[in-house]
């Protein structure tokens, strides 16, 4: 036996030798097949291994203990990887990689077809789907920002309520005609759509149309720019099944820090003494208020008759936003499959999103289900038939308050911390608003969208096409608002009707049911033929569209509800009510537009690039003879990288493309569907005088209708060019631009009122925007490490060129909101120049004895603000408030965002990869000028208290719990109309609103094919994901600078954005 396991052993050994054997050393050359250069940090590694290298300065590379039969993988950017067989007894290897065309032949999804990248001539930009991948947002919009040059998404004023949409531009304000916002058209698969209701996992590619010449193919309604978004399809072979969710929990980005009940009554009391008025917090609720702190007392408040005190005698200490908002959990869940033949492929995808609000009470939730199919069928060699559907609902559900009123975020602001939330008995307090949030009511949101798109392709000789498409799209919304009774409790515990808000009386309630139908029709028929020989390729496109809106609402509403629990107008018994207002309307409209279009592209050696369009469009806005107009639009390019002179520098630059293109675009610019016709208002019961005992019905005089009104003309011009360095691993383009809205609808010229009626809008003003697109982006290895770096930058400014303001007014005629007029640059801030704060009487004296401030306030002193005279004539004033004679105002600022940025980096490595976004604005002037700002502003009910509002002067010998403060930010507070005159617009307080956010934060590990495959799993990845992690900002913290309007009393009164932290896994089968 122990001879037999000898012999064993030794024959074990033997047959190890050989293998150790075959273990040997290789090396070799890696070179470019075109240019027989060695190719620097080219990667050779074994396969299935870790053993690996990469290319020295002269290409070379060695590796050790390389088995024979095994294969060496040599890749590098730019370059196709080649896959080399290790031979017995061979040791050294001269490798060619051959220039990965995919750069080159990259396809992008352009108006009605697709074209080669390297042949496109107009302003086209593409989205790396990366973007949308894993990112815990509800809205495809949110996913898009900062990713494209030229692409503008804001929250603004909206903030980060669920269900609002992010404000959408390209390139910047194109018109500020009556009746238009200016934005871009979104097609989803070739019919208009609202990408915000999408499930961004169904999204294929995203292609974005800024100049006139790759989107006039569509007419007038792209008048801005186009959104082009292509979901999934499948792909022939075997179904593929692919799972993947989100577990989030979020909160709110940033929250204002208010002040302790403390200092909060004493900062108060300082600026009520300094407005002439009586301390609002007394020694002994001071005191109550100090012991509720300490410790030493439990009680919040104190009985005030027969009800509790509420404010300068409640003693509580809460922070309102953090009582009103806080972190919640959400999840989603995706489900597709896809696969077929050659004859049919299909995919079919669901999706299912429920996320939760931040607040913390009243509960906000939002409800989403996708539904999406596609069968691409090949019925024979001459016929192909597609079909689309999709089924998206939503479901959102808020208290009523956040809507009715609108004063939430108001009301919070302005809630002092010694306002109890809770009376003594457990009850919520009236002024904390926390009854009107859960008990309120509610406003519930049902809304169903179905899409239905078919295609019928011929193919009736080789390279003609001709195309059938139908597109519908039904939305059906229901929306049930109910207002209930809401009570406070006396100090016996009895309850009291509570006003809800300042637009119902106490005890009122109701029950309103809204009713929305929208009808989308979309017909579109096209044919195209290509035509290649030698060197020359041609292909022509002629078509027409159609399409056809219709929308019927309806809002109705009865008071007096029997029961809260049945919240519905057949169980309410009070007044009927029909709405007709823009958030509750009564309508039924439609409008309808065709056109015809075609398009020539030629190319030659795919060298010189030529393309025109024409489009010719109709609208039902207009009156017969200004109902059609012709679009043209001109583009050329030439891939010079390609001519026999380029050849020197093409080791170093492998693409340059200029290109420049012209075109007219025409905008159904009018908030009207029928501007042409007369419309009276109705007034029932309106009349003065009675008839059979009533007042009749009556209507008014009906305003003028123009007989011209006719399409907005926009004038597009971009120049630019693409390029490639160092194997394309360097890309990227830059943009110049000029776009000129003519024929913007203004309002008519001022007349006197003899005329009885009003005059129409009329095509009367004129704007121009200049501005340029930047797009850079880096992709390399190093050794095992892949790594990409992208980045994009954009400005544009626009200019009124004409607009019918004969006096030049800067104002309106409330006073504050800016006028347009010729000249005039978008968001321009006109203001006082600041000289600073007036550290004694005296000082003031002497300022205003060569600057007279009294045209601006009286009773200035120690403490107040110092503005120049600029003029020179002595005295501080804003003159007749024109262009032609401002006194001392001047531009002091802009509030347009300037040098938008998105930056992008990522890497993998082994499995591991990690993705980091970045966006941001580098420069942006903002006036805000209400209390969240100021703090004390607008009177003892609407002034607030903040951290930073301490930052206050006060002068030596001052008596104030905070001490002297001559080096301020803020001048002396009040907390009355004494201090208006601090808080005029001017220089010494006009905020920087540029800021850089983290978007994202992206860690993942994909499981080795060799594990996964053992359990018949082609992939499994599991990620971690970070949103709106951090902000890098010039604004003060209690405001978030991406969720602030532009100017205005309410800037910083909004929900707040979210900062959402998740983890998921992505299974596909």
């Amino acid at each position: 036996m122990k001879t037999q396991f000898i012999s064993l052993l030794i024959a074990l050994l033997a047959g190890l030798l050989p293998l150790q054997a075959q273990q040997v050393s290789i090396s070799g050359i890696v070179t470019d097949k075109k240019l027989n250069e060695p190719i620097i940090g080219a990667s050779v590694v074994v396969k299935g291994t870790s053993n690996g290298c990469i290319t020295d300065l002269d290409g070379n590379f060695q590796l050790n203990n390389v088995a024979s039969g095994s294969t060496l993988v040599v890749s590098y950017i730019g370059y196709q990887t080649q896959e080399i067989p290790v031979q017995k007894g061979k040791t050294s290897y001269q490798v060619t990689l051959s220039e990965d065309t995919q750069t080159l032949d990259e396809v992008v999804v352009v108006g009605f077809g697709t074209q080669k990248k390297v042949n496109l001539t107009g302003a086209v930009a593409t989205v790396d789907t990366k973007a949308l991948e894993s990112r815990p947002v509800s809205q495809v919009g949110q996913a898009l920002q900062g990713t494209v040059p030229g692409l503008n998404l804001s929250t603004a004023d909206l903030g980060g309520q669920l269900g609002q949409s992010m404000k959408v531009n390209i390139r910047g304000t194109g018109t500020i005609g009556t009746g238009s916002k200016g934005e871009p058209l979104i097609l989803i698969d070739g019919m208009e759509g609202n990408m915000n209701t999408l499930n961004p996992e169904d999204i294929e590619s995203i292609s974005v149309l800024k100049d006139a010449a790759s989107s006039s193919i569509y007419g007038s309604r792209a008048a801005f720019g186009v959104i082009l978004i292509t979901t999934k399809k499948g792909k022939a072979g075997k179904m593929t099944i692919n799972y993947n969710n989100s577990f989030r929990y979020s909160g709110p980005t940033n929250l204002p820090n208010q002040l302790d009940s403390y200092r909060f009554a004493n900062f108060f009391n300082e600026a009520a003494v300094n407005q002439g008025d009586k301390i609002i917090f007394d020694e002994e609720t001071i005191g109550r208020i100090q012991d509720y702190m300490a410790g030493k007392i439990t009680t919040t408040t104190i009985p005030n008759g027969s009800n509790w005190h509420f404010h300068e005698k409640a003693n509580d200490n809460v922070n309102w936003y953090k009582t009103h908002f806080t972190w919640a959990w959400s999840q989603e869940h995706n489900l597709s499959m896809s696969g077929g033949t050659e004859k049919l492929q299909y995919y079919v995808s669901g999706s299912y999103l429920n996320q939760n609000g931040n607040l913390r009470y009243g509960n906000d939730n939002m409800k989403r289900y996708n539904l999406s199919a596609k069968i691409n069928t090949k019925i024979n060699k001459y016929i192909d038939f597609n079909l689309s559907t999709k089924f998206i609902r939503y479901d959102l559900d808020n208290p009523i308050y956040l809507e009715e009123g609108g004063l939430l975020y108001h009301d919070i602001a302005r809630m002092w911390p010694t306002m109890p939330f809770k009376d003594p008995n457990g009850h919520y307090m009236r002024n904390g608003k926390l009854a009107q949030l859960t008990d309120g009511g509610r406003s519930k949101t049902h809304n169903d969208d179905i899409y239905l798109q078919g295609q019928v392709i011929l193919h009736p000789l080789k390279n003609w096409n001709i195309y059938a498409e139908a597109g519908m799209r039904v939305i059906n919304q229901n929306k049930q608002v109910n207002l209930n009774k809401i009570y406070e409790y006396d100090i016996n515990d009895n309850p009291v009707e509570l006003a809800f808000s300042g637009s119902y009386a106490p005890g009122a309630t109701f029950a309103r049911m809204n009713y929305l139908n929208s009808n989308f029709y979309t017909t579109s028929f096209y044919t195209d033929y290509t035509l290649e020989k030698n060197d020359h390729y041609l292909k022509v496109m002629l078509g027409m569209n159609t399409e056809e809106y219709i929308v019927r609402s309806l809002s109705a509403q009865r008071s007096d509800v029997i029961s809260g629990l049945i919240p519905e107008i057949s169980a309410s018994v009070g007044e009927d009510k029909i709405n007709n207002d823009d958030n509750n309307p009564t309508q039924y409209r439609n409008w309808a537009t065709a056109g015809f279009f075609g398009r020539i592209n030629y190319s030659y050696k795919e060298r010189y690039l030529f393309e025109a369009n024409l489009r010719y469009d109709g609208s039902s806005r207009f009156l017969r003879d200004q109902r059609w107009n012709l679009f043209p639009s001109f583009s050329f390019g030439w891939n010079m990288a390609h001519e026999s002179f380029f050849a020197p520098l093409t080791k170093v630059i492998n693409t340059f493309k200029p290109r420049v293109s012209w075109g007219m675009l025409g905008n159904q610019n009018t908030d009207e569907f029928y501007p042409f016709y007369l419309t009276q208002n109705v007034v029932a019961n309106g009349g003065s005088w009675l008839m059979g005992g009533v007042r009749p019905t009556i209507s008014g005089v009906p305003g003028l209708v123009s007989s011209t009104l006719t399409w907005e003309k926009i004038y597009n011009t971009n120049i630019g060019f693409d390029f490639g360095l160092l194997n394309n691993r360097l890309t990227g383009s830059f943009e110049y631009f000029i776009r000129r809205t003519k024929g913007m609808v203004g309002p008519p010229a001022e007349i006197g009122a003899a005329l009885g009626t009003t005059l129409p809008n009329t095509n009367n003003a004129e704007l121009e925007n200049k501005g340029w697109d930047l797009n850079i982006s880096w992709r390399d290895r190093i050794g095992q490490v892949n790594y990409d770096l992208g980045f994009n930058l954009s400005d544009n400014r626009a200019k009124v060129k004409k607009y019918p303001n004969a006096s030049k007014a800067i104002y309106q005629a409330d006073g504050v909101t800016y006028a347009y007029y010729d000249g005039k640059t978008i968001g321009e801030i006109w203001g006082y120049e600041t000289q600073g704060i007036a550290q004694s009487d005296q000082q003031m004296q002497e300022w205003q004895a060569a600057n007279d401030q009294s045209k601006l306030g009286s009773q200035w002193g120690a403490g107040d603000i110092m503005y120049k005279d600029l003029n020179g004539d002595k005295v501080v004033d804003d003159g007749s408030k024109t262009v032609d004679d401002h006194g001392d105002l001047r531009v002091i600022g802009n509030s347009e965002p300037r040098f938008n940025f998105g930056l992008h980096l990522g890497a993998d490595w082994k499995g591991f990869d990690v993705q980091m976004f970045f966006q941001g604005v580098l420069k942006r002037d903002l006036w805000l000028s209400g209390p969240l700002f100021w703090g004390a502003d607008g009177g003892e009910w609407q002034s607030v208290g903040y951290e930073e509002h301490l930052d206050y002067w006060r002068p030596q010998n001052t008596t104030s719990i905070f001490g002297p403060n001559a080096d301020a930010y803020y001048p002396k507070a009040y907390i009355g109309d004494k201090g208006d005159k601090n808080k005029l617009t001017q220089t010494g307080y006009l905020q920087n609103g540029a800021y850089m956010r983290m978007k994202n934060l992206q860690v993942g590990y994909t499981f080795p094919k060799a594990w996964t495959s053992k359990v018949n799993i082609e992939k499994v990845r599991v990620y971690f994901s970070a949103e709106n992690l951090f902000t890098i900002s010039g604004i003060a913290d209690m405001f978030d600078p991406e969720a602030i309007a532009a100017n205005g009393w309410s800037s910083g009164k909004t929900y707040p954005l979210s900062q959402t932290f998740s983890f998921g896994i992505n299974v596909t089968l």
